[in-house]
């Protein structure tokens, strides 16, 4: 173990659509848990206060009424219990800010902080805006956080500009396996009643959540997400009925090695909790990796993707002045400890090597 560690804990747990007050003693359940257990930061998952999935059958004023600003009476209760208990905390809500809806994470720290990720890629839900800020800050712990929610993570640009902006350990929320994809040889839905009928059939239900639609899905990209960019990534998930989709848990940790270093199987609400060596961050090959870049070959991430007929080549462009004094080195995204840096826009390509702004959200 390293001269630099952290107490993590993840949770899988089934919320109840738009019950704010059930879902909110289970957050407290779990948290009173983990500050017995001596955890520094634990993490919840996506839309855990309103649940998930229904979201997409409600009309624009249904929304509304579910959401409550990001200093709401939720969050600020989550905030209370942060202080009292001297312990991060990670939760997912709707959010109404400035008259838009976001699927949002806080992290509400021990000091009083609150940062809010709003979700980059919003697939499937009408009326639910997406964010346009990455989401990596500082901690009393003296580690750096970042914040992907779901889809977010697919899109390998996201994990990687998270980590250049100096993510040691990335907070990963989610709702996710069991669902409808039309991908081949990816998670499809499971039938409701696998998961109505685990008190009888507990082994079918085990069987189902460690498959191709649950965990063997999972391990097809997170590893390879914590191995190639040189961070620990904390899973946290839903389990159970999900409107008409079923959630299927295996909270987990995933080392800079891409190790599972914690782990649940668990087929109901569940905590696992490990402990963070960061010295595993500063010497893991994928923080070499990145130090290796080039990114005046990469040009072709800031462009709108075409039609793939056909053969084609773009030349690296010239190399960019060095922001360190250093002729030819690539210049780096700067972050300040703050959230909501912002990623390229999709409308209007940036230069190939963007310097991205944090702006500091409390």
């Amino acid at each position: 173990m390293g001269l630099m560690t952290i107490r993590v804990a993840t949770v899988q747990f089934e919320p109840r659509p738009a019950d704010k007050a059930y879902n909110l003693a289970r957050i407290e359940h779990f948290t009173n848990a983990a500050a017995r257990d001596a955890v520094q930061l634990v993490a919840f998952p996506e839309l855990c206060l309103v649940g998930n999935r229904h979201l997409t059958k409600l009309s624009e004023e249904e929304l509304s009424d579910i959401a409550e600003p990001e200093d709401g009476s939720s969050v600020t209760q989550i905030r209370a219990l942060s202080e009292r208990l001297d312990i991060g905390i990670a939760v997912g809500l709707l959010a109404e800010r400035e008259g838009r809806l976001f699927n949002a994470y806080a992290v509400c720290l021990p000091d009083g902080a609150v940062h809010i990720h709003r979700k980059l890629h919003t697939v499937g839900y009408h009326g639910i805006s997406e964010g346009d800020g990455y989401t990596v800050f500082d901690t009393p712990w003296g580690v750096r956080l970042g914040v992907l929610i779901c889809f977010d993570n697919n899109i390998v640009e996201n994990v990687r500009a998270t980590a250049l902006l100096g993510t040691q350990i990335l907070l990963a929320p989610h709702q996710t396996g069991g669902t409808h994809t039309i991908v081949p040889f990816a998670e499809n839905p499971l039938p409701l009643s696998v998961w109505e009928n685990r008190a009888t059939a507990p082994d079918t239900v085990r069987k189902a959540f460690a498959g191709p639609t649950g965990r063997d899905w999972l391990q097809l990209h997170l590893p390879t997400r914590a191995h190639d960019n040189g961070l620990f990534i904390v899973f946290s998930n839903g389990i159970g009925r999900d409107d008409d989709e079923v959630r299927t848990g295996n909270a987990m940790i995933v080392d800079p090695c891409g190790r599972i270093i914690a782990e649940s199987r668990a087929i109901d609400d569940h905590m696992v909790t490990a402990d963070l060596d960061l010295d595993l961050v500063s010497g893991s090959v994928g923080q070499w990796w990145t130090k290796a870049r080039r990114p005046e070959l990469y040009q072709p991430l800031t462009t709108a993707r075409s039609s793939t007929s056909g053969t084609s080549s773009m030349p690296g462009t010239p190399r960019m002045p060095s922001t360190s004094g250093t002729p030819g080195a690539p210049s780096m995204p700067r972050a300040s400890g703050a959230s909501g840096t912002k990623p390229p826009s999709r409308q209007s390509p940036p230069p190939p090597t963007p310097q991205a702004q944090a702006q500091q959200r409390s």
